[in-house]
């Protein structure tokens, strides 16, 4: 199967159906290079891949559960709600084609982030062997810093980076009043009903971080986690969503961000991540990313790739292909010190790097404080 970068984004790849395990080729076709995979895909059972060249994977499992993945109707293949742009001050829409069309890269070839994620938001939730858990153990841990740092009450929550609700939905099923904003449209609309779907009340909206629709002082806590912020390409726009964040947190607020380990990460510079599982026999999915990194080591085009049965989105039974899609985006593989000092350029006092295994989160976590009037 041969999948061109730059023109294609589904193909079909022949499983076959005889042998215990299957090897197959997937060949990526750049502007710049050709790639050559080697996926080893159990044929009755899930473990992990073996024999592969990927290398290791960075986020948590990283990165959702299907009320099923054929026959019945999940929250992801439910027609979504109508969300439109919010409204911010000056009655201008905010903007919901992050950065700009070319991810602020000056590479057409690139979709924007709102449009990564519109397409990706239907099938997040495949990326993780279990969402579900994974929603609940995030929550918890968030949680727990949460009320650390302001109490045991519960907070009036924005994350503005939500999201289908992964750590949305995890707080506001421990107590938390959380509302949604992200800058996909279509994320933000699944997030509002996998909230419904749990008897939660949460508000959701279409938004960009760097234009948050909130009067000042709105919020005890602001988060965005999971590697959200690094899609802001330049100290200009994370200055600005920075202040944003600062500027809709009560005095004394609580800033929280995760991203990925980049301290560690820039080091090696991986090339991509091992292939994800979930599901299992011949209904599971399987999901990888490939990483093309600058020169200067500080951003990389990352290509998310997800192969699905085929014959599962028409709810039969499986046969010998997979659906391939194929979304891109850029990151900024922005280092703990560099947003450190911007957090602190921008307003807030004591930025804190808390790492998995002192957090429970399972990405580092940076917490800060909106300076408290006296």
């Amino acid at each position: 199967m041969h999948v061109s970068s730059n023109c294609t984004r589904k193909s079909s790849w022949n499983r076959g159906s005889t042998s215990s395990s299957r090897l197959a080729d997937v060949t990526l076709c750049t502007t710049t290079s050709t790639r050559r995979l080697r996926l080893r895909v159990a044929h009755r059972s899930a473990p992990s891949p073996t024999g592969t060249r990927i290398q290791p994977s960075v986020p948590e499992s990283p990165t959702r559960v299907p009320s099923t993945i054929r026959g019945h109707a999940s929250p992801a293949n439910r027609p979504a709600p109508v969300i439109r742009p919010a409204r911010i001050a000056g009655g201008a829409s905010a903007r919901v084609a992050g950065m700009n069309d070319s991810n602020g890269g000056g590479d057409g070839n690139n979709a924007s982030v709102a449009r990564f994620y519109d397409q990706l938001a239907a099938d997040y939730h495949l990326i993780y062997d279990d969402w579900d858990g994974s929603t609940e153990r995030q929550g918890r841990a968030l949680d727990t810093v949460i009320r650390s740092a302001l109490g045991p009450e519960p907070a009036t929550v924005l994350d503005c980076a939500c999201g289908i609700g992964t750590q949305a939905v995890g707080l506001a099923l421990r107590g938390h009043r959380v509302t949604g904003t992200d800058i996909s449209p279509a994320a933000a609309a699944r997030a509002g009903r996998e909230a419904a779907r749990r008897g939660l009340e949460m508000p959701v909206r279409a938004a960009d971080m760097r234009a948050l629709p909130f009067g000042d002082g709105s919020f005890d806590v602001v988060v965005c986690a999971d590697n959200s912020l690094p899609h802001l390409l330049t100290d200009d726009d994370l200055l600005t969503a920075l202040g944003e964040m600062r500027r809709v947190l009560r005095d004394g607020g609580l800033l929280l961000i995760s991203t990925r380990p980049y301290d560690q990460i820039r080091r090696s510079r991986p090339v991509s991540t091992a292939p994800q599982l979930h599901g299992s026999g011949a209904g599971r999915t399987v999901t990888f990313q490939l990483w093309d990194w600058s020169e200067d080591g500080e951003r990389y085009d990352l290509e998310h790739f997800q192969l699905i049965p085929a014959d599962a989105d028409a709810g039969g039974d499986t046969g010998d292909d997979w659906r391939v899609e194929v979304r891109r985006t850029t990151y900024r593989a922005l280092t703990e010190g560099q947003l450190a000092a911007l957090v602190t350029d921008a307003g807030f006092d004591g930025p804190e790097w808390r790492q998995p295994e002192d957090s429970g989160f399972f990405q580092p976590l940076l917490t800060a404080r909106r300076h408290a009037a006296p």
